[in-house]
């Protein structure tokens, strides 16, 4: 939760339990009614501020825009603002690579230091085109490199410096072994394309992708450009919106700096059925998952989404880049495809999508549940935090359903009100999370630092070493607890 990332994927593979059937009994105009509503009690609660789209094929079940593209000025958001997708970039990069695969420019086996003269040897002989695509690479993520974008992100950097300084560490794990989610990998694909067509990644998309399918409202985001129908990204924390932490969208690159509206990725959607960007068999290999259940550019999975629960394909990927989260969901042998893009930070959009599916085919959907650490913010405010760690416990008791109670949302409470320097208030919030989820690791860790912050150095090398004991990979708290211990 501290750590910048052009991604809030790598929870995909559960999703979609039980979502879509081959034919179904609801009407469009019952079924678009139905999905308004149960989207407006996401909007309601403070879940949800974008745009919808929910297909069958071409024909567009519920297209709609819910809240502001601009909450200074009060300007709406419709189903032609244009958001920025994140990590959906991955999906156009992949194409792409497919098709200079295809027209024998690339072969996915070559080796990335072959592909990209200036990337390190001894790295960069080891990996194949393969390996950056379905994230086996061992490549070292830069996103998970701590306050990359709080130190880094206002800052431009050429696509050489780029991959020479964040994305070449050393190798995690030999290629191939393992999945691991990487956007280094992906900003590495569009340096391989840009060396193999002498084009910027920006030029190949609008040749290859977005000109010849029509899709007039996505592009390369460029902060300094002026751009219509752009939506701000905001940031929805507990204390309320916030203007989204600037980025510069050279750092994300090809792995999370495009933007799209709902209609322009139904026209996209639509063209994954066909040929005209690349062939069955190109698609085929694109829509093949790997270990993750990752192909390439999308996850992959079986899912029980059809007539009897019966098991179908189910295509997806998601998205987050601050201020905005987006998601993607094809369902290829129903042609269902449902598209949500958020612009105020992350948004559940995995179980809206369930939702959506649910009660395209009759049945009801679970609500969303209220913020617990809103809820606890306010009674902070008002009353104190004794007062709410009083309310807490009396809402887990009596009225737990309504609420989501995750260790997330706590901690989410508790760094607000670190950042606030209201450091007692957040070791009090970190302490219930303890107790409220005793085996979890990054609850320790949390309330370590909290007690850092204090300036009690003897209770924060007892918390992280606690969170080690739980999970010996927790890099950061093995970090922290070397500084602390003076080692």
């Amino acid at each position: 939760m501290r750590r910048a990332s052009f991604l809030t994927v790598a929870l995909l593979c559960g999703f979609l339990n039980a979502v879509l059937a081959a034919t179904s009994d609801v009407s469009k105009p019952d079924a678009a009614a139905r999905i308004d509503a149960f989207v407006q009690t996401y909007v309601d609660r403070s879940l949800f501020n974008g745009s919808i789209l929910v297909a069958r094929g071409q024909d567009v079940i519920l297209k709609k825009g819910y809240g502001m593209a601009n909450f200074e000025w009060q300007i709406p958001n419709t189903t032609d603002t244009r958001f920025r997708i994140g990590s959906m970039t991955k999906q156009f990069t992949s194409m792409v690579i497919m098709q200079l695969v295809e027209e024998g420019r690339l072969s996915l086996e070559d080796k990335l230091a072959d592909r990209v003269p200036y990337y390190r040897k001894h790295t960069g002989s080891k990996v194949t085109i393969h390996h950056l695509l379905n994230h086996t690479s061992g490549i070292p993520s830069y996103t998970n490199i701590p306050n990359i974008l709080k130190e880094h992100g206002r800052k431009a950097l050429s696509l050489r410096d780029l991959l020479t300084r964040w994305c070449s560490g050393d190798l995690e794990f030999e290629p191939g072994s393992r999945f691991v989610y990487n956007n280094s990998g992906y900003v590495i694909l569009g340096a391989v394309i840009e060396e193999v067509t002498g084009k910027s990644y920006e030029q190949v998309l609008k040749e290859r992708v977005f000109e010849p399918l029509g899709m007039k409202a996505s592009g390369y985001d460029h902060t300094e450009s002026v751009i219509s129908h752009r939506a701000s990204g905001y940031d929805n924390g507990v204390n309320g919106l916030r203007n989204a932490d600037f980025i510069d969208m050279s750092l994300p690159h090809a792995a999370g700096a495009l933007y799209s509206t709902v209609e322009d990725l139904l026209i996209w959607d639509q063209a994954l059925y066909g040929t005209k960007l690349v062939s069955e068999a190109g698609k085929s290999k694109i829509f093949t998952p790997g270990s993750g259940n990752y192909g390439y550019g999308w996850f992959v999975l079986k899912a029980p989404v059809g007539p009897g629960k019966a098991e179908r394909q189910v295509i997806q990927h998601a998205g987050g880049i601050p201020g905005f989260s987006s998601l993607i969901v094809r369902v290829p042998e129903d042609q269902i495809a449902i598209v949500l893009l958020n612009n105020t930070g992350g948004a559940p959009l995995m179980p809206m999508a369930q939702g959506i599916g649910d009660l395209l085919f009759g049945r009801e959907p679970q609500l969303p549940k209220r913020s617990i650490a809103r809820t606890l913010n306010s009674t902070i405010r008002e009353k104190g935090v004794e007062a709410a760690i009083a309310q807490f416990r009396d809402i887990k008791a009596k009225n737990a359903a309504e609420y989501d109670l995750g260790q997330g949302e706590i901690n989410q409470l508790g760094y607000a009100l670190l950042r606030s320097d209201r450091v007692d208030d957040a070791i009090a919030i970190f302490n219930l999370n303890v107790e409220a989820f005793p085996q979890a690791w990054n609850v320790y860790d949390s309330l370590a630092e909290g007690y850092a912050a204090k300036g009690q150095k003897a209770l924060a090398i007892k918390n992280y070493a606690h969170s080690i004991e739980l999970n010996p990979e927790n890099a950061n708290g093995i970090k922290k607890l070397q500084e602390l211990a003076g080692k």
